[in-house]
């Protein structure tokens, strides 16, 4: 059976979700686990919003800056997980929900293991504001991606191959010659009834 080239750009695509997955992780990780040598550390902000509202009373750009760092550092999950899942046929709101929860395991976990890191602050806004960063990430881009592969999909399953039309259509001319002149190959071989003969 024929692959449509919708489902050959879903394996190709999941191939690559999972290497860009891991090396995504791979960078998260360095750049939030490793100990740095800082000459002093904050305390742990473990209320919520407080780092966000502390963020906005420093101005707009270092605020800007501050809060959109928190939400891009995890924000391509919203788009790696589910490219790694390879899923074409489903609910928009269910995958959301589950990359969503994903993401927030994966934040959780970062922030747990900041406790271990020296010179690492854990910040419960970080939690939030990477979750929220992976849902609007998910929702820019995963839902035409789909809708894009699964028109390739109907189109690659609807339309025969060239090959194939040719071969048809050959076989198809082959047949009317044959039965119209009688010289096929495969026709059937003309009788002639008998006549009886009077005693």
């Amino acid at each position: 059976m024929r692959q449509g080239s919708g489902g050959q750009a879903v394996i190709r695509f999941r191939a690559a979700g999972v290497s860009l997955l891991l090396a995504h992780l791979l960078l998260v990780g360095w750049l939030t686990l490793r100990p740095l040598d800082v000459p002093w550390m904050t305390a742990a902000n473990l209320q919520p919003f407080a780092g966000i509202k502390a963020d906005l009373s420093l101005g707009p750009v270092v605020a800007a800056r501050r809060i959109g760092k928190e939400l891009l550092l995890l924000a391509p999950l919203g788009v790696l997980l589910p490219l790694a899942g390879g899923r074409l046929l489903v609910s928009p709101w269910a995958s959301l929900t589950r990359t969503v929860a994903a993401g927030a395991l994966i934040s959780l976990a970062i922030e747990l293991g900041q406790t271990a890191v020296p010179g690492q602050v854990v910040d419960v806004d970080s939690l939030f504001l990477n979750t929220v960063g992976i849902g609007l990430a998910h929702v820019l881009i995963v839902p035409a991606w789909r809708s894009r592969l699964r028109r390739r999909e109907r189109q690659g399953h609807s339309l025969p191959g060239p090959g194939r039309e040719r071969s048809r259509t050959s076989r198809g001319v082959a047949a009317s010659h044959g039965h119209g002149s009688g010289h096929g190959t495969q026709g059937s071989t003309p009788t002639i009834s008998r006549v009886g003969i009077a005693p």
